[in-house]
């Protein structure tokens, strides 16, 4: 595991009038010129291979540490490691009905993207609606139309990643398995993509194709320069 140490750096403020800057009833011109540190005189900035941030001015000293924070338990780490991908390889055991998210949806989604899920814009986006003018997938050139689940999402896989990791949005990561298969399935069901009466678990949901996906492709552009 590859540690980060964030440390703080030096700020450095040149005064415009001596010692507290120019006050009142003096000018530019009449105050002190403030010391210039020659060039070669500075210090080389620090690379990542090699920067202390204990040695800087003012910092507990070379090879300390500042004493807060600790490291990941991986108990933590395994709360956190939740992501899903297109594949849905990751997914969890559990299940949920369309009628189970219903009733979560309600409970737990209904305050920010209202009761059909048409959203409380500009804050809160829609996530329901298959609006015929969207359905020619003419988003780039007619940015009014509404994106929602049903008609601008590429994998049913990832639905379910983003509500485990981020919904509700008073409460992220609060929902169980089971209450994220359903309000999958609620989803999935109100955007005319799966059916009414339908149960997800893991392999149901990989199977699940969504209306556009073949309107997404990888991006396949080349990066600039490689960082060093």
């Amino acid at each position: 595991m590859r540690h980060i140490v964030i440390g703080l750096g030096a700020l450095v403020v040149a005064a415009c009038g001596g010692p507290g800057g120019a006050g009142e009833g003096t000018t530019p011109a009449a105050a002190a010129p403030a010391a210039v540190t020659p060039a070669a005189a500075m210090p080389a900035a620090a690379t990542f291979a090699d920067y202390d941030a204990g040695a800087i001015a003012g910092g507990p000293g070379a090879g300390k540490r500042y004493g807060f924070g600790r490291q990941a338990a991986k108990a933590d780490i395994a709360k956190w490691d939740t992501d899903v991908g297109p594949d849905g390889a990751e997914l969890p055991s559990g299940k949920g009905s369309v009628a189970e998210g219903e009733r979560l949806y309600m409970t737990h989604c209904m305050m920010c993207h209202n009761r059909k899920g048409e959203g409380l814009p500009p804050m809160y986006p829609a996530l329901i609606g298959r609006d015929e003018k969207a359905e020619g997938f003419h988003f780039a050139s007619d940015p009014k139309l509404v994106k929602t689940i049903g008609n601008y999402w590429p994998y049913a896989t990832t639905v379910f990643d983003y509500v485990k990791r981020a919904m509700p949005l008073t409460a992220p990561g609060s929902l169980t398995d089971n209450q994220v298969y359903a309000l999958t399935a609620y989803l999935l069901s109100a955007n005319k993509v799966i059916a009414a009466d339908a149960v997800l678990d893991a392999d149901a949901l990989r199977k699940v194709k969504m209306p556009y996906a073949d309107k997404f492709v990888p991006d396949d552009r080349k990066g600039g320069p490689e960082v060093k």
